[in-house]
C-alpha cells in the first residue's frame, strides 16, 4: 500500500473509531470520510462497506481480546477466569452503541470482516471453557459459540437500558450460575 493510502486508510479508522463511540455503529459514513479528510469514494476503496470498517476497527480490539483470554488460561480459577473473559467480552460490545446487533449478526459463514474475527474470539474463549469444564465447574454441554451470543445478547440489553449500570452484571451472574454443573 502506498503512503498516502496507508494514512488515508490510518485516518478513517482514526474518526471510525470516535465516530462509532459518539454516535453508535450507524454514524454516517460520509461524515467518518470528510472528517479523514478523504472523500467517501476513498473510504468505500479501503472499507466496501459499513461491515468491514467495523470490522477493521474490531481487529484492534480482537487483539486485545485474544491477550486477554492468554493471561486469564493461567488463572488458577478456570471457572473466574471464565466469567472474567466473559465480562471482557461484554465491555467491548458496549464500547460501541450498535456493535453487540453487529456482532450477533454477523455472517456465521465467515465471509464478512465481523465473523472473520469469529474463528479467534471462539478459539480463545473455547480454551477458557474447556479448563473450567475440566474443573468441574462448568457443564459439560455449554457451547462457546452460545456464550458468546449471550455476552452480546447482555450487552445490547445493557445498552437498551442506560438507566441501570449493574444489568450487565446481574445478568451475567445469572447466566454463570446456570453454566455450573
Amino acid at each position: 500500500m502506498r503512503a498516502d493510502a496507508r494514512r488515508n486508510r490510518e485516518r478513517l479508522l482514526a474518526e471510525a473509531r470516535a465516530a462509532f463511540a459518539a454516535h453508535g455503529t450507524d454514524a454516517s459514513l460520509e461524515d467518518i470520510a470528510r472528517r479523514a479528510g478523504v472523500g467517501i469514494g476513498t473510504l468505500y476503496r479501503h472499507f466496501p462497506s459499513r461491515e468491514a470498517l467495523l470490522g477493521a476497527v474490531f481487529q484492534d480490539a480482537l487483539a486485545a481480546l485474544l491477550h486477554r483470554s492468554a493471561e486469564l488460561a493461567e488463572d488458577p480459577d478456570p471457572c473466574a477466569a471464565l466469567m472474567t473473559w466473559l465480562r471482557t467480552l461484554i465491555a467491548h460490545a458496549s464500547e460501541y452503541r450498535g456493535l453487540s446487533i453487529a456482532l450477533m449478526s454477523a455472517s456465521p459463514d465467515g465471509s464478512s470482516a465481523l465473523s472473520e474475527c469469529r474463528g479467534p474470539l471462539r478459539a480463545a474463549g473455547t480454551r477458557l471453557l474447556d479448563r473450567a469444564r475440566t474443573a468441574g465447574t462448568v457443564r459439560a454441554d455449554v457451547p462457546i459459540g452460545d456464550l458468546i451470543q449471550l455476552t452480546n445478547a447482555i450487552a445490547l440489553a445493557a445498552e437498551r437500558s442506560p438507566d441501570d449500570p449493574g444489568l450487565a452484571d446481574r445478568l451475567l451472574d445469572l447466566t454463570v450460575r446456570g453454566l455450573k454443573p
